[in-house]
C-alpha cells in the first residue's frame, strides 16, 4: 500500500532555504516505483509468513489479540495489522529543541543531519591516537554540535567510558547531552527502569510532564530487533516504557548485508524493513498517537573481512532503497550516512562522507545520523571532523537547492544593459543584492590564491577544522539550562558546566 507523500503544515514558514531546515524540493528516486512496491510488499510478506522470534510475552499477547499467531517461537503478523500501522502512522513527528529555533519537523520533505554512533573512542588531535572516551568528551561533543549551524541534532556520539554503573551511565549521558546543547538530543537506555529516570530528568528541565510531552526535546534510540528477524526482549521493554512516558522512539534496525541480512541489496533492505515494521507495529499497538520514527539501517559488509564498510558505494544504494520505501509508505525515517572507514580527516573520509550523505539528502531521508564527526567505521569521533563535516553538510544541502527560474532570474534586461555598458556584472546592483543570499561561503575549505596560500600556514582542511574545534570548545558555553539544573548536574555528574563570561 502507498500514500501520497505530504509536506508538513508549516512548510511555508520553513521554506526559506535555511540550510539547517533544509527542504528537499525534488527527491531523487533511483528505483522505479513498481520495484519500490516489490520491496515494500516483500517486507510485509516476511512479517506475515516468517515473522519474528524471541517476542516478549507482553508483545505476543498484544499481537495475538489483533489476529496474529504463534508458529513455534515465531510471532506471525496479520497483514491488516501491518497495513493499518502504515496507514495511520504520524506523517510528521515533532522532535523539539530546548529552544524553538532548534525544533525538527521530521517527515515530508525535510532533511536534517546530525551526529551519532555511540563510539567508544575519541581521536587525540595532536597525536591521532585513539583513546577511550569519557563523559567530559561527550559533553564537549554536545557543546561543539550546539555551535555548528548545519548540525541539527545531537545523537549521542561518544560513550562515557568512565561511568561504570549502568543507571548512572544512562542518566549522565542524557544530562551531559542536554547540558551541552539546546538542540534535540537522542540517547539510549540499557534497561526499562532507566527510562523512568531519564523521563524524570526531562520533566524537571521542561517544568513538568505535560510540557515535555508537548515539546519532547529528547528521544530514545531503541534497537528492538537483532537480525535476522529476532526481537531483543530487553529493548522491547524499553520501548514500552518510553511510549508510556511520552518519549519519542526511533525504531532502529542494523542488518549487515551478507552477514545478518541477505547478500543482495533487495533482500537485505526487505528484511530490514520487515524488522522495522515489527517495531512500528509495536508502538502503534501500545499507543496509536505515540511519536515514532523508522530507522532502517541496512549496512554494507566488506565480505573479505566481515567488517562494516560504511563508506562503500553499495551503502548509498541500500540506503536509497530503504528511504524510497519509507517515502512510499509516507513514514518519517532516519538513516546512517557519513560512516567513513577512514581513520583520519583525509581525502578518503571526505569522499566517503560526501558520497553517502549526499545520496541520503537527495533521496529524502528525514534524519541523517552519524553525519558529523564519525571516523573509523563508527568506532571513534574526531572533533575536527565535526567542524569539517558541518561545512560538508552545508555545501551538500546548498548544492541540492533547485535554482529559481523566472523572468527576474533570467535577467534579460540586465544582460542587455551590461553588454552595452561596463561589460561585466561585478558592480551590478543585482550581483550585490544576491551576493549573500544566493551563495554559500565555506569557512574551512581553501579558496585563497596561490600567492596567498604560499605565505600562509598551508594547513590542510583537517588541521584547520581541528583548530576551529578547539577555539569553539574554549569559548562556547551554552546557557539554556536554569542555574538550579546546572548546579544539580555539576554536583551529581561532575560535569563542570561553565557559564558564559
Amino acid at each position: 500500500m502507498s500514500r501520497k507523500r505530504r509536506k508538513p503544515k508549516n512548510e511555508a514558514e520553513l521554506k526559506n532555504y535555511n540550510l539547517k531546515n533544509f527542504v528537499n524540493e525534488k527527491v531523487y528516486s533511483p528505483i522505479e516505483t513498481n520495484n519500490v512496491k516489490k520491496i515494500a510488499d516483500a517486507a510485509i510478506k516476511i512479517l506475515a509468513e516468517i515473522g519474528m522470534s524471541d517476542a516478549p510475552k507482553e508483545l505476543c499477547e498484544l499481537v495475538l489479540k489483533r489476529g496474529g499467531k504463534l508458529e513455534g517461537d515465531r510471532l506471525i503478523y496479520p497483514p491488516n495489522l501491518i497495513e493499518n500501522t502504515i496507514a495511520k502512522h504520524q506523517r510528521v513527528v515533532l522532535l523539539a529543541g530546548q529552544t524553538i529555533e532548534n525544533d525538527l519537523h521530521v517527515g515530508g520533505n525535510h532533511v536534517y543531519a546530525g551526529t551519532g554512533g555511540a563510539a567508544p573512542n575519541l581521536q587525540n588531535s595532536k597525536t591521532n591516537e585513539y583513546v577511550p572516551s569519557k563523559l567530559k568528551d561527550l559533553y564537549n561533543a554536545a557543546r561543539l554540535a550546539d555551535r555548528l549551524p548545519h548540525i541539527s541534532f545531537f545523537s549521542r556520539s561518544l560513550v562515557a567510558g568512565d561511568v561504570e554503573d549502568p543507571l548512572e551511565f544512562d542518566l549522565s549521558t542524557a544530562a551531559a547531552s542536554l547540558a551541552g546543547t539546546s538542540k534535540h538530543v537522542m540517547v539510549q537506555a540499557s534497561h526499562w527502569s532507566h527510562v523512568v529516570a531519564i523521563a524524570e530528568l526531562c520533566y524537571k528541565i521542561a517544568g513538568g510532564e505535560e510540557s515535555f510531552r508537548k515539546r519532547p526535546f529528547l528521544s530514545l534510540h531503541v534497537n528492538h530487533a537483532v537480525p535476522p528477524l529476532r526481537f531483543d526482549p530487553a529493548s522491547i521493554k524499553v520501548m514500552i516504557e518510553a511510549v508510556k512516558l511520552g518519549i519519542p522512539v526511533h525504531c532502529n534496525v542494523f542488518g549487515q548485508l551478507g552477514a545478518s541480512s541477505p547478500v543482495t541489496i533487495a533482500g537485505s533492505v526487505s528484511q530490514t524493513l520487515a524488522e522495522n515494521l515489527a517495531g512500528l507495529v509495536a508502538v502503534h499497538i501500545l499507543d496509536p498517537e505515540a511519536p515514532s520514527i523508522a530507522g532502517p539501517r541496512p549496512m554494507i559488509t566488506d565480505l573479505r573481512t566481515g567488517g562494516m564498510a560504511g563508506g562503500a558505494p553499495e551503502q548509498l544504494m541500500a540506503t536509497a532503497a530503504a528511504v524510497q520505501v519509507m517515502q512510499y509508505w509516507d513514514i518519517p525515517c532516519s538513516v546512517i550516512a557519513g560512516a567513513t572507514d577512514s581513520k583520519l580527516v583525509d581525502f578518503q573520509s571526505g569522499y566517503e562522507k560526501a558520497l553517502t550523505i549526499n545520496s541520503a539528502t537527495q533521496t529524502g531521508a528525514n534524519l541523517i545520523t552519524q553525519a558529523a564527526g564519525s571516523q573509523a567505521s563508527l568506532m571513534a569521533v574526531n572533533y575536527g571532523a565535526m567542524v569539517a563535516d558541518n561545512e560538508l553538510i552545508g555545501v551538500l544541502f546548498r548544492s541540492n537547492i533547485i535554482p529559481e527560474i523566472s523572468d527576474e532570474t533570467l535577467m534579460h534586461e540586465s544582460i542587455k544593459e551590461v553588454v552595452n555598458n561596463e561589460g561585466h556584472y561585478l558592480g551590478h546592483p543585482e550581483t550585490y543584492a544576491r551576493m549573500k543570499s544566493d551563495f554559500y561561503y565555506p569557512e574551512i575549505a581553501d579558496r585563497k590564491s596561490i600567492e596567498e596560500w604560499a605565505t600562509s600556514e598551508q594547513l590542510d582542511m583537517g588541521r584547520k577544522a581541528e583548530s576551529q574545534a578547539l577555539e569553539i570548545l574554549k569559548d562556547h558555553w551554552p546557557n539554556h539550562l536554569p542555574t538550579k539544573i546546572v548546579d544539580e548536574f555539576n554536583n551529581r555528574f561532575f560535569l563542570d558546566i561553565k557559564r558564559p563570561n
